[in-house]
Formats: structure tokens, sequence, C-alpha cells
């Protein structure tokens, strides 16, 4: 309930005893749970982004109950459980395990996992199925769109068929060549309204999206950032002090935050934000977030895991 009421996630930070990559000696680490993933900490309790080690990504894994773990794999309770990533067919290779002290404890870092993957989700469903109740029935559903992050792959639609892009040089390729079909198309569909015909709907679609924070400042967000984990692809959009009409996207890449200034322009009376003087242009936010989850463009790195509105 308190998740529904607050749209944000809950903190779960414990003690657990996690067995050392390719060897049988179990050790007593603090962990953290984070929308951005789980870490545990190499000194003590501390919450220090220096002494923290990121250890899974929730999105690229799941969770499982361990049975007969003192057996099998010299757990020193009976309370174990691991996470597998995705990547990992069969067998024990590569699964990340880890130890509780008791039941219940085991049984909440379980929930809460699963929690942070899908919460979010049964959220939104939770917050359209409410809209849809209380909206006049003259007023359409307000278009809510995003990407799930187990698809952000680059994709080649050429030929006859589609396939995913291994090579590195041929996605910055891809990346660069979308770029320029962005600027190219001038279509309706692609564009918002123009300001003699302006909707209220479409011109604030952005602020139901998670990753948009409103007016916060620089500082606020840099600390809002460093608390949910200085890992690449961490990011947020806000609105800019600076420029009226502007907007930020704080972006963290090797442990430092960087914001890039994004424009809105008008041209032939159809409206669009730009990054980079107008030479990739988006119809809107949502666009211009969904392509940098895909394709880097010029940003350093792309868009991974938007940070929440309330850090832990």
């Amino acid at each position: 309930q308190n998740f529904l009421n607050s749209g944000s996630c809950p903190e779960v930070q414990g003690f657990l005893q996690l067995r050392e990559a390719g060897r049988k000696v179990w050790k007593r680490f603090h962990f953290s749970l984070r929308r951005s993933g789980l870490y545990y900490s190499t000194k003590g309790t501390s919450k220090d982004p220096r002494h923290l080690q990121y250890f899974a990504d929730l999105t690229e894994s799941n969770i499982y109950y361990v049975t007969q773990g003192k057996k099998l794999y010299g757990t020193p309770t009976e309370f174990g459980f691991c996470i597998k990533p995705h990547k990992v067919r069969s067998g024990v290779k590569g699964l990340k395990l880890l130890c509780s002290e008791d039941e219940q404890s085991r049984s909440c870092w379980m929930a809460a996992f699963r929690l942070f993957k899908y919460g979010m989700q049964l959220y939104r469903n939770y917050q359209q199925a409410q809209a849809r109740l209380t909206q006049p029935p003259w007023i359409g559903p307000t278009p809510l769109r995003s990407v799930s992050d187990n698809a952000l792959v680059a994709m080649d639609f050429s030929g006859c068929t589609g396939r995913v892009i291994e090579n590195p040089n041929e996605v910055l390729t891809a990346a660069l060549e979308e770029a320029q079909a962005w600027r190219k198309k001038t279509t309706h569909r692609y564009s918002l309204p123009t300001a003699c015909h302006s909707s209220p709907l479409s011109a604030a679609i952005h602020r139901t999206q998670p990753w948009f924070h409103g007016r916060i400042s620089r500082e606020d967000t840099q600390q809002l950032i460093g608390r949910q984990g200085l890992v690449d692809g961490v990011f947020l959009v806000r609105e800019s002090q600076r420029k009226p009409k502007g907007f930020v996207l704080s972006l963290c890449h090797l442990q430092r935050i960087k914001h890039y200034l994004i424009l809105p322009s008008e041209e032939e009376g159809r409206l669009y934000f730009t990054m980079d003087d107008g030479q990739t242009r988006f119809a809107d936010l949502i666009q211009l977030v969904e392509f940098h989850q895909i394709n880097r463009g010029i940003l350093p790195c792309k868009l991974r895991h938007y940070c929440t509105c309330v850090a832990l």
C-alpha cells in the first residue's frame, strides 16, 4: 500500500553472507537494494559511493530459493537464495549465491527484489486504472509510452528480417544513421501540435514519466543521483532553472554527473526539442529519452536506469 501511495521503492538493506567467486569461502557484507541495482559495502555499513560495490542488475536477473544449500554449496545457514542472470542458461556457473540469517530475512529480500523489478509496472497500471475512473468521458486517455529495459538493443531492419547488431562499430554507425533519419522526419505524427493548436495533454506528456523530476536544482540532482549509486547510465530529466522553457538531462558516467541542456525550438509552426543545436530533433521529451535508451548519440553512454523521485 505504501508503494502505491508514494510511487517510490522501499529501502531494503542489511547483512547477507556472500560466497566469493571461484571460492568456497563465505563472507558477511552489508547489502543495499536500490532501483539501479544491488550493492554491497566493502567498508562496514558505509554508503559512500567509493565503498559500494555493484553486485547485480535487477532488470537482467531473476531470484530463486536455494534448497539443500549447506550440502551443495556449504551455506552458513539453510536460508540461501541465488541471483541468476538471464544469460545463464543452465548449471551453477554465473550464479550469485547469498545467504540470510533466518527465513523472515530471506523472504523480505526476495519479495523486495521482485517488487523492485515488477513493482513500478504494477504501479503504472494502478495509476492508469485510477485515471480512467476519474477522467471525464470527453477526454481521451493520456498516452503513456515506455520502453522495457530488456528490449533496449540495437537492431538492423534493412533486410527482409530484423537482426541484433553485436559489433560495437556497426552499432555506432547505425546510431548515426538513426540520428540522420530523425532529422528528416517532418510528418505530422512525429510532431507536437503548433503553438496555436497546442494540446495540454500533449504538451505535458513528459510529466507522467518516472524519469521527470520537475523543477529541482542542480545541487539536489547531484545528491539524488549520488545517493542512488554512481552507475553508468543513471539519469533524470528536469526543468532548467536558467533557460525558460528549457530542460536538462542529468546523466552519470564514470562516477561523474554531467548535465545536457535540452532546448525547445520551432520550425514551420512545429515544436521540437534538441540537445545539439537542431542537428537531431525530437517531437517531445519521451521521444528524446527513448532514442537515447537505444542509441548513445551525443551522450557518453546510453540511458539505462532512471532516477526515482525518492532516493534510498
